[in-house]
């Protein structure tokens, strides 16, 4: 095995490795349905990045799976650095959050659901090994390189979730990864790698398909692969801040052929942006953390939590009854499953068990990667858009990245998203303030751009 890249300039290197279950598994993120695979569309894949400076360097692992366990990445994190010498908090392992792939958490908020069974440990253990074997081979295979990044208008994919108006951001970072100039002696340089960040729930698909896949980022993948980057090529998909963010007002329905007209929009978005970047080999690495323990949230009363159940499944059936718009009677479905959710949370306040699975998520993991004048902000659990662009708004070159190096049980959600109750809200088991400490201590992590 090599030792890490010593180079006066960049260095990079990418695999991907299939984490496709072999058998059946229940498809998680949806509730009472017990929807097990019954074959796959398309594979998943976690795929890695290494980029090094010579003297610092970082690992990127992109997973197509829901969440990826903190304990796992947790000890996966640490087996990379062990190998690869790369710290491990510069290694960031994210989730695309496809609801068409395993189960890989035990939500609290979803133990009432008989439809939903735990985790399976031989599929974590495959995805833990997949996760090492894609970092370690990135790292083993780095080359003199170059890298650059455009933003790509992807819009089209989706919108707000509750409100279609409402804030979103459709803005697509595209960092492409190339050999440095003469390093293959070929005519044309070779593609190492692209990455991108899409603040989009990966949620096409729904209850009703059992097929294994990415969903529309997975297919994404496949249109760039066969239309600019080549079959093979690496490509790593991140899901931003995605909490409030759904393709719900802009799907014709939910199938695969909308999931690869979505996946198309986002590869040709990013095509076109891709043919205006300008590559640099002179770039440094920079990595820095900070931990933040997030006040819980409080929790009605039971009483007060059925009573809220049972107006969300009026409000529901009488949406349905009245012929109302489809995205109107699914967004109401949802804040019928939230209030299930707050229900089974303030069971679990009242007897003492929230506090377990509370501390479990704590402290929540700031991470900051630099890549010459780019940020990607890994944070964990999924957020709302809002936080995102606040972060943005103080740091143009700063794209946020959620569900990397755990999950949160649940949504951090504004303060008037808290108010007006909802699906995000009610299953949430920390404050809307959190949101905020999240980006204060991003921006202390990233110095401001020199006037």
């Amino acid at each position: 095995m090599p030792s890490n890249p010593q180079q006066e300039a960049l260095a990079a290197g990418a695999a991907a490795v299939d984490i496709t279950p072999a058998d059946s598994q229940f498809l998680f993120g949806y509730p009472h349905v017990k929807r097990y695979s019954t074959g796959v569309h398309d594979p998943l894949w976690a795929t890695a990045l290494f980029l090094g400076d010579g003297d610092s360097a970082a690992i990127f692992v992109a997973c197509d799976i829901i969440f990826v366990p903190k304990a796992v990445a947790q000890r996966a994190r640490q087996r990379i650095a062990s190998t690869t010498g790369v710290p491990d908090g510069n290694v960031m392992l994210t989730a695309t959050h496809t609801h068409s792939a395993p189960i890989t958490v035990d939500y609290l908020s979803n133990e009432a659901d008989p439809a939903v069974p735990k985790t399976d440990g031989n599929y974590l253990a495959l995805m833990e090994e997949a996760i090492v074997a894609a970092a370690v081979k990135a790292w083993a295979t780095a080359r003199p390189a170059e890298a650059g990044l455009a933003v790509a208008d992807a819009t089209g994919i989706g919108t707000n979730r509750r409100d279609p108006a409402g804030p979103a951001d459709l803005e697509v970072p595209v960092l492409l990864v190339r050999d440095a100039p003469g390093t293959s002696g070929a005519a044309s340089q070779k593609t190492i790698a692209a990455m991108l960040v899409v603040n989009m729930h990966p949620t096409v698909l729904h209850e009703d398909s059992t097929l294994i896949s990415g969903d529309f980022p997975g297919l994404a993948r496949i249109h760039l692969q066969k239309h600019w980057l080549g079959e093979g090529t690496p490509v790593l998909l991140h899901t931003g801040a995605s909490g409030n963010q759904s393709p719900r007002h802009v799907t014709r329905g939910n199938s695969f052929a909308e999931a690869e007209r979505l996946g198309a929009i986002l590869g040709e978005a990013a095509i076109k942006a891709g043919k205006t970047i300008r590559f640099s080999r002179d770039l440094q690495v920079d990595c820095a953390q900070r931990f933040i323990d997030f006040p819980r949230r409080p929790f009605p009363a039971i009483a007060q939590a059925e009573a809220n159940l049972k107006r969300s499944v009026a409000t529901f059936e009488r949406l349905k009854r009245e012929g109302a718009a489809r995205t109107t009677v699914r967004t109401a479905e949802c804040d019928w499953f939230g209030a299930e959710e707050t229900l089974t949370l303030a069971r679990a306040a009242a007897d003492g068990r929230l506090d377990a699975a509370a501390r479990a998520a704590m402290p929540a993991e700031v991470q900051v990667v630099r890549i010459g004048p780019w940020s990607f902000v890994g944070w964990p659990g999924e957020m709302f858009i809002e936080f995102a662009l606040a972060v943005r708004k103080a740091r143009p070159g700063a794209f946020v990245i959620s569900m990397a190096n755990g999950e949160l049980q649940g949504y951090i959600v504004t303060e008037e998203a808290a108010a007006e109750g909802g699906y995000e809200a009610s299953n949430a088991m920390f404050a809307p303030s959190s949101g905020k400490m999240l980006v204060e201590a991003t921006l202390g992590l990233i110095p401001p751009a020199r006037g």
